[in-house]
């Protein structure tokens, strides 16, 4: 079995990726990584994934794999974006960070203009020095208020279209292999499975 490591500290992400993985290349195993994180300095998700591949793969001398992703409310411009994590400050507290946004929209009621997507972009590294990068969109709105005890981040938030139109459920009230069959990073991974060839 081939091994990628996933750079990120975060124990959600990996499991979420893993099982992203699992449904496209079960003989692919993904590790976590423990090495230093590097300064994500980027403007956008792409920089800032790649940078954190390359870390990975340098610091393993595996193939790494990095996502960079946020939430990106039309209203606000676009934002949180790539400041999705910090919106709140630097404790990185998602509960600060949902309740903010929300806070942000409190006056915005009509569903048109609430219009949201999880954005993410996937970055590959392999060994030879090989970089690529794959983008996924998870298009929807932000609901008025947290629902949903599943997923993390700013799911309980996020309601996701369902066959392109509006739909019910936040992403947190889904299942995690709902989730996974939709989310913005599968959406995102679909685009990479034909460059997993390389590993």
């Amino acid at each position: 079995m081939s091994r990628v490591v996933l750079a990120t500290h975060n124990p959600h992400k990996v499991e979420e990726f893993a099982a992203i993985v699992a449904a496209h290349r079960p003989d692919l195993e993904v590790v976590g990584y423990n090495g230093p994180e590097p300064v994500e300095d980027g403007v956008t998700f792409a920089e800032n994934a790649l940078i954190k591949a390359r870390a990975a793969a340098a610091h393993t001398g595996l193939a790494a794999f990095a996502d960079d992703s946020g939430m990106s409310v039309d209203v606000l411009g676009g934002a949180p974006g790539i400041f999705s994590a910090y919106w709140a400050g630097h404790a990185k507290d998602a509960i600060a960070n949902r309740r903010l946004l929300l806070d942000q929209l409190s006056d915005v009621v009509k569903p048109e203009h609430r219009r949201a997507q999880f954005r993410s972009t996937i970055a590959l590294v392999l060994p030879t020095g090989e970089e690529f990068t794959v983008e996924g969109v998870w298009h929807g709105a932000l609901a008025t208020e947290e629902r949903g005890e599943n997923g993390f981040g700013y799911d309980p938030v996020f309601v996701p279209d369902v066959n392109g139109q509006p739909g019910t459920l936040a992403a947190a009230e889904l299942s995690a292999e709902e989730k996974n069959a939709q989310s913005h990073r599968a959406r995102a991974f679909v685009n990479l499975v034909p460059l997993l060839s390389r590993i």
